[in-house]
């Protein structure tokens, strides 16, 4: 892999140890471990890409394991809640669903699965950090989760899911509030402004864009950086929330 960290083994045969999961097809894998900005250079750069259909671009990468991987998360997550918590209805399970496969929750998984020492990224964004992206980690874990399910179907993908959502899971006695609806309940029950969201920086390429949020509350800030200005501006609104309490 283009730029990668050093790492005993077949960094292949190391994620399948990880996952739980031996493929029949290798080349899943290796497709849900590369990186868009890898098989743009590979594809043949800038000139190329400029020439190609924009529904051929990013091919050879994990885009599409990723969009199916988002999928089957999203249904084997719903079945796990059900079962997990029969007696909670929509307005329970809703939120709960929505923060386990939220993408800081996706980051946390890959970095716990030492993620980042075996995607194959360009060697420019690899040395712009964005291994460490939490959208970019979120999407190669949605895109593990897609391998597995089209080589093995669906048990092996839930075995998948148990195994690495396990801790976060288990984690949740109560059902989680979004970070800005719990700030926002913060300061209307002390009588004071709603808080204000300000973009201070966006930048980055197309296909990993970075944002930087700033929530102003009660006279203090914070700021929140991610891939997506929704969840930048989650994570302000987390670490305002961290600083009251």
């Amino acid at each position: 892999m283009s730029d990668a960290a050093p790492e005993a083994g077949d960094p292949l045969t190391v994620v399948e140890a990880r996952i739980g999961y031996h493929f029949r097809r290798s080349d899943l894998l290796r497709e849900a471990l590369t990186h868009r900005s890898a098989a743009h250079q590979r594809n043949g750069g800038v000139a190329r890409r400029a020439r190609q259909p924009a529904a051929r671009r990013g091919v050879g990468s994990n885009e599409r394991l990723e969009f199916i991987g988002d999928r089957v998360l999203g249904l084997l997550m719903a079945e796990w809640l059900l079962e997990r918590f029969p007696d909670e209805q929509e307005g329970a399970l809703g939120p709960r669903h929505a923060h386990l496969v939220s993408r800081p929750v996706l980051a946390r998984i890959a970095e716990a699965m030492e993620l980042p020492k075996v995607l194959d990224v360009a060697e420019h964004e690899a040395r712009a950090g964005v291994r460490q992206m939490a959208n970019v980690l979120a999407d190669a874990v949605e895109a593990i989760l897609g391998a597995v399910y089209l080589d093995g179907g669906l048990e092996p993908a839930r075995r998948f899911v148990h195994r690495a959502w396990n801790d976060a899971i288990v984690a949740q006695a109560q059902p989680p509030k979004d970070p800005k609806t719990a700030l926002q309940e913060w300061v209307l029950a002390r009588g004071l402004p709603l808080p204000s969201y300000r973009t201070v920086q966006m930048d980055g390429p197309s296909h990993a864009p970075r944002f930087v949020i700033e929530v102003t509350a009660a006279g203090l800030s914070a700021e929140g950086v991610a891939g997506s200005k929704r969840v930048a501006e989650s994570a302000a609104a987390a670490d305002l929330l961290r600083r009251f309490e």
